[in-house]
């Protein structure tokens, strides 16, 4: 009687890395601190800027007075609207409190989820293993960028529904001034789709730091800082379609390109 072996394709690799990806990241503590930090931080940063607002501060030694601003109404938070709706001056780019303090932060929050997800694997030595019994490099990225991508979804949703609770607390408006509901989901769907992004770069920063997850952190926000500027203008708060697809295009060609380097990386280094 002849043996015969089932022969383990690119496909059954894939989806077998998939189901296990996705088990530890739901299984993880990891997960569900990150997705908590991000439901919290909306509701806390839109009540206490509420409770600042008008507040003034003044400077001891030349006198000067600052006036703390906070929100207007809750989709502030969100981002601002393009340099065409608002009079050719984009907000997005002022240093105001409330042009700092939203849901874009929460790039880098993704990109420490990476790195502690990915340098664990490092860490206990389960890649090593890996790569020896179930899967290839290549698998072993994809897997990681597409479980990544639904952690760093996961994470922005969450940062909505804080926002909703927070302005409900705060006592915000609602008002949609200048955009519709249609584009505000269009910008929060393309910042989703933006997020693959900041999923590949800190991916790329954790298969070169391996088990030293501080410095994938360190270098995956230097990465991060690159592209950071272009947020605010490729998801404004009176996004279009354009901007989704914007961001479906250039996330994907990036994460194709920087997958590739993150593929490479692992072939050519130790994995210790």
């Amino acid at each position: 009687m002849q043996t015969t072996f089932e022969k383990n394709g690119f496909k059954k690799r894939l989806t077998s890395m998939l189901k296990v990806d996705f088990r530890r990241m739901f299984t993880t503590p990891l997960y569900y601190i990150m997705v908590g930090i991000s439901l919290v931080i909306p509701v806390l940063i839109l009540v206490m800027t509420s409770m600042m607002d008008g507040m003034v501060s003044v400077d001891p030694q030349t006198g000067a007075e600052t006036v703390m601003e906070g929100f207007d109404n809750v989709w502030q938070i969100f981002g601002s609207l393009s340099s065409a709706s608002a009079g050719g001056a984009s907000m997005a780019g002022g240093m105001s409190l409330t042009a700092m303090c939203n849901i874009n932060m929460l790039y880098f929050g993704v990109a420490v989820f990476v790195c502690l997800f990915v340098a664990d694997d490092f860490r206990s030595g389960y890649a090593k293993n890996l790569f020896a019994v179930r899967a290839k490099k290549t698998e072993y990225i994809l897997s990681k960028t597409v479980v990544g991508f639904v952690g760093a979804a996961s994470m922005l949703i969450a940062f909505f529904v804080g926002a909703m609770i927070g302005g409900g607390v705060a006592g915000l408006p609602f008002a949609m001034e200048g955009f519709t509901v249609g584009n505000f989901v269009a910008c929060l769907l393309s910042k989703i789709l933006l997020s693959s992004i900041f999923v590949a770069l800190p991916l790329l920063a954790a298969v070169i730091a391996k088990q030293k997850g501080w410095l994938s952190i360190l270098l995956s926000l230097g990465f991060g800082m690159m592209f950071f500027a272009v947020i605010p203008m490729v998801t404004p708060l009176d996004a279009t379609a354009l901007h989704v697809v914007l961001c479906l295009v250039g996330g994907a060609g990036l994460c194709v390109g920087i997958g590739a380097i993150s593929t490479l990386v692992l072939k050519k280094t130790s994995l210790v």
